[in-house]
């Protein structure tokens, strides 16, 4: 056993003797096959002893790209904990870990530049931003892989093919298999083939955990208020008032590229939205990637109970959700449900999603995320129930 492989071995078994992980035989499979990777990238790259018609072999013949690993399975199943635990301990530098929305973002925005740029020429502009990104990193970590944007399903196969072709290794975490990626997507067919270079490139492992680790975590606090009325109105002011210092906050705007997005309070690190302001908007998760590079806490007044004709809506909270999670923020909503009931949907990309959206909110409820927030100590001493 090398020795990368005993440190991820030890870790995870480290955390369950701690009692911070209960036992699982899906993710210890995980765990192995996310070892193989470390091995790998381990492995030196050439052999100085090698024979003269090896290295000719090999220089004629270059050997298969690495293969990845795409873990999925319902929400709270540990698959993000796992692929956490095996990022930290690739033994690589030219490494990056990413939320899928905000590596489609920095994509688009790359391809913007490569399109604009006249000296390209007659060069494929994905060529060149996926030969950019292979050249700065060797291994790419992705987070809830999902697909529900055509300008991301368009390119992807051929983005993702020169990636593997140039070497880089893929990991990836999403809560669908990969057949049923961008399932009833406008122009799937065209999606297809990058589900079929997933299914060869990568090893498919789904976590089947029968329950989600996620609403064990902790006793819940007081940063989710429902129902709707005057008691949760008022004490999202007084969460305001704790964590900016003032009453109310001012109106603010923030540009991303070139297009203004209203701010309706603000104050210092704080902000403050109404769920029309947030989620009624035509904003992306590139947007709401934005307001998190100034703000680190959120409040979210008077979200719905949302139906089946919201389906953006509820498109725009589960992104919301999704970012704000992937950025460790404090978030205090005021809602006319439990997370659970917040979107009454039969069916459809929207319902299946939500399900992540609600094991999220219901952690980021307990006292160990409110504790790691930037602004848990605050809060944690003035406002938490004990």
């Amino acid at each position: 056993m090398t020795a990368t492989q005993s440190t991820l071995d030890a870790l995870y078994a480290a955390r369950v003797t701690a009692g911070e992980l209960t036992p699982d035989s899906c993710q210890r499979v995980a765990v192995k096959l996310l070892q193989s990777v470390l091995d790998r990238l381990a492995a030196p790259q050439t052999n100085s002893d090698s024979g003269l018609a090896r290295r000719l072999l090999a220089r004629f013949r270059p050997p298969p790209p690495l293969r990845g690993v795409y873990l999925w399975g319902d929400v709270g199943r540990g698959k993000t904990m796992l692929m956490d635990m095996f990022f930290e301990a690739a033994p690589i530098e030219n490494k990056r870990r990413a939320h899928f929305h905000a590596f489609m973002a920095d994509t688009h925005e790359r391809l913007h530049l490569a399109r604009r740029d006249a000296a390209n020429g007659d060069v494929d502009p994905v060529a060149q931003v996926a030969a950019d990104i292979a050249s700065e990193t060797r291994l790419l970590c992705f987070d809830e892989f999902a697909v529900n944007d055509v300008a991301d399903a368009s390119i992807l196969a051929r983005l993702f093919t020169h990636l593997i072709e140039a070497g880089v290794i893929v990991v990836a975490t999403s809560n669908v298999e990969p057949s049923r990626l961008y399932e009833g997507g406008r122009n799937r067919d065209l999606f297809l083939p990058f589900i079929a270079l997933l299914q060869s490139r990568l090893d498919i492992k789904r976590l089947d955990a029968p329950k989600d680790f996620r609403t064990e975590k902790g006793r819940v606090g007081d940063v989710y208020f429902t129902p709707l009325g005057v008691a949760a109105s008022t004490a999202l002011d007084h969460l305001f008032l704790t964590l900016a210092g003032v009453a109310e906050g001012v109106p603010a705007t923030i540009e991303v590229k070139r297009r203004a997005i209203f701010i309706p309070q603000a104050a210092g690190r704080v902000v403050r939205f109404g769920f029309n302001d947030i989620c009624a908007q035509p904003l992306s998760a590139g947007d709401y990637l934005a307001l998190t590079q100034h703000y680190d806490s959120w409040m979210v007044d008077n979200i719905p109970v949302l139906t089946a004709d919201q389906r953006n809506e509820a498109r725009r909270l589960i992104t919301l959700i999704d970012v704000l999670y992937e950025a460790q923020v404090l978030l205090a909503i005021s809602a006319a449900a439990e997370p659970a009931a917040l979107y009454m949907a039969p069916g459809g990309a929207e319902a299946h999603d939500f399900a992540r959206a609600v094991s999220r909110l219901t952690e980021m409820r307990t006292r160990g995320w409110v504790e790691n927030t930037p602004v848990g100590a605050t809060l944690m001493a003035s406002t938490y129930s004990p």
